[in-house]
């Protein structure tokens, strides 16, 4: 007889209270932020945890979005109980805005300069392990609280096969054994090709046609030439796909499951990452449970603990295709920690994006925004003000939240005309 299963949701609302009890064995500090191989990374991954984060100078993930919005949405909702490493410090006034809505003190930033920040860590006594995104080449392996070896290994979408879940059929090609030239491609469409370890839909390419092919090699010949990649993976395509969702949950040292929550994933058509879109209460989360189970006994056998967000398609005929599993807290894992905060205020539809947008200083959109801010109908992650032709704007990761989705549309419909907007 199968084991009926049975997870329960976390209660808490921040990455404290998730690991609080992971990390009960020493000082534990959070780097918050992806490692870089860009020319201003002063720690490139360019040795052995090779990160695709960009196929030339123009085209990497830039230091905003690496050293600031990206770890600042983190921080905002990292809790009291864990310290969180940054390279920058967000402005006071986003970090009073947090205190006031997400009820944390914030008095555990540690920012640490960005020309010596593992090396600090690499020979301070004061934190014992490193919790990280991804593998960091500079940062020893004891400090890294989960191996680094295994976690490259688990984030590698080489191994999704591994977990025991279903899968789009795939073929992983070395390409220190193997030339680029002399791998077979298909020249039936559509299919994918990966690179193993590619940032935010980086390195991932969807091969409709021969142009897409030739502009797919031309672009992991880039990242071969520099030497930043070694493996890709020619994955089938899914067909018939109705829904596109990213099912995130923790393992503990125990290897016990606690569920986080489950996005509608929103994309372009090429696939880029928008957003996510949550269903508190609508969602029916027991579907993915065998899923969930079979990859976190995998994580745990490796010796992995923390979030995972498994991204999933599901096609016409109800089948569920795991499509790549993320061992890390993922870009709407802040947007599935507010679950008890906007439920409390009747609000059970939630929207994340990272590519909101409105003219003026972070201080004047809080003086706009004051109703919708203080009713939760806004929350703000992180925001970072920029000028362009004299102008001054600030680019916002946020939350927008309703009771209906109709009455989330209307929200988003009177921040718009206040002036929020989508860039």
């Amino acid at each position: 007889m199968t084991q009926k299963l049975d997870f329960q949701y976390f209660q808490g609302n921040s990455f404290s209270d998730l690991f609080a009890a992971d990390i009960t064995d020493g000082d534990y500090a959070f780097i918050l932020h992806y490692p870089a191989t860009a020319s201003w990374a002063t720690y490139p991954n360019t040795k052995k945890y090779y990160i695709q984060d960009g196929s030339d100078e123009s085209t990497k993930t830039s230091y905003d979005k690496i050293s600031q919005k990206e770890p600042w949405k983190n921080l905002a909702v990292l809790g009291d109980k864990m310290a969180g490493i940054t390279v920058r410090q967000p402005r006071n006034i986003l970090v009073d805005y947090w205190r006031e809505h997400f009820g944390f003190q914030y008095e555990n930033i540690e920012v640490i300069q960005r020309s010596v920040y593992l090396d600090y860590l690499n020979q301070s006594d004061r934190f014992h392990k490193i919790l990280t995104l991804f593998p960091f080449d500079g940062l020893v392996p004891e400090k890294h609280a989960v191996n680094p070896d295994t976690h490259y290994r688990l984030l590698s979408k080489a191994s999704l096969a591994e977990l025991g879940v279903n899968c789009p059929k795939y073929k992983s090609y070395n390409l220190r054994e193997i030339s680029l030239d002399d791998i077979e491609l298909s020249q039936e469409f559509p299919y994918l090709i990966k690179t193993s370890h590619g940032l935010s839909g980086e390195g991932t390419y969807i091969i409709k046609n021969p142009s897409d092919l030739g502009y797919c090699l031309l672009e992991v010949g880039k990242y071969l030439d520099i030497n930043l990649v070694d493996t890709i993976i020619v994955s089938e395509f899914v067909k018939d796909e109705i829904e596109n969702y990213c099912v995130q949950f923790y393992v503990n040292k125990a290897g016990e499951v606690s569920l986080i929550g489950v996005t509608g994933q929103l994309v372009t058509p090429d696939g880029k990452y928008l957003g996510g879109l949550i269903r508190y209460e609508e969602t029916d989360i027991t579907k993915f449970f065998e899923m969930i189970s079979a990859i976190a006994n995998y994580a745990h056998q490796q010796g992995y603990f923390g979030v995972i967000g498994c991204d999933v398609l599901e096609d016409k005929n109800g089948e569920l295709h795991a499509i790549d599993a993320n061992f890390r807290v993922n870009g709407s894992t802040p947007l599935c920690l507010q679950r008890h905060t906007l439920l409390n205020l009747g609000k059970q539809v939630a929207k994340y994006s990272s590519d909101y947008c409105m003219n003026g200083t972070l201080d004047s959109i809080c003086a706009t925004l004051k109703s919708e801010l203080e009713r939760k109908d806004f929350l703000i992650l992180s925001a970072l003000e920029k000028v362009k032709y004299g102008k001054i704007y600030t680019e916002i990761y946020g939350i927008v939240a309703g009771e209906t989705i109709e009455d989330m549309q209307l929200i988003e419909q009177k921040l718009q005309s206040k002036g929020l907007c989508l860039t």
